[in-house]
């Protein structure tokens, strides 16, 4: 949200449960509602939505996490985003995660998310995923490019690689 000030953009909405990002949010943020757990999002209001931004819990993906995948609650909030996505449908999405994403369950985790946006069965490529691709939507859905980022190469002062979809 920082980062879309200066183009003069508006944050529509939060969804965050932990007590303190909610605090930092409502102090930066009074006017902006947090709609609380992705998981309620069909109770959520109406609302245009030009973007969709957001994180789920990488601990399900991470090495450092017990690697469950969909399997771990925390894990089925990338499905969620995915659901939110069509119910809102706004012209763009953005998603991140850890790298692990990729090869979870085999990479097929990582397909099932990509599959969900793109309105079609994505199948795990030979070799497992790249660091980077693009997988075509059908006309309903979203295409979908995806990169591994490393924000060392983007002015922060740590080694933190990223999986980020744009759709």
């Amino acid at each position: 949200s920082v980062a879309w000030n200066p183009l003069g953009w508006e944050a529509v909405a939060f969804s965050e449960i932990e007590p303190f990002p909610c605090a930092v949010l409502a102090h930066h943020y009074p006017s902006v509602p947090n709609w609380g757990y992705m998981t309620k999002f069909q109770e959520w209001p109406d609302a245009d939505v030009d973007l969709l931004c957001g994180g789920t819990p990488c601990q399900p993906f991470s090495v450092a996490g017990l690697r469950q995948g969909l399997a771990d609650p925390r894990g089925n909030l990338m499905l969620t985003f995915g659901a939110i996505a069509a119910k809102y449908r706004p012209k763009w999405l953005v998603w991140e995660n850890v790298p692990g994403v990729l090869s979870s369950n085999k990479g097929r985790d990582f397909a099932s998310f990509l599959g969900l946006i793109t309105g079609q069965e994505v199948q795990v490529p030979a070799g497992g995923w790249q660091n980077s691709g693009i997988v075509a939507g059908i006309p309903e859905a979203y295409g979908a490019a995806y990169r591994v980022l490393d924000a060392q190469y983007f002015g922060v002062a740590q080694r933190r690689r990223r999986v980020f979809v744009v759709g």
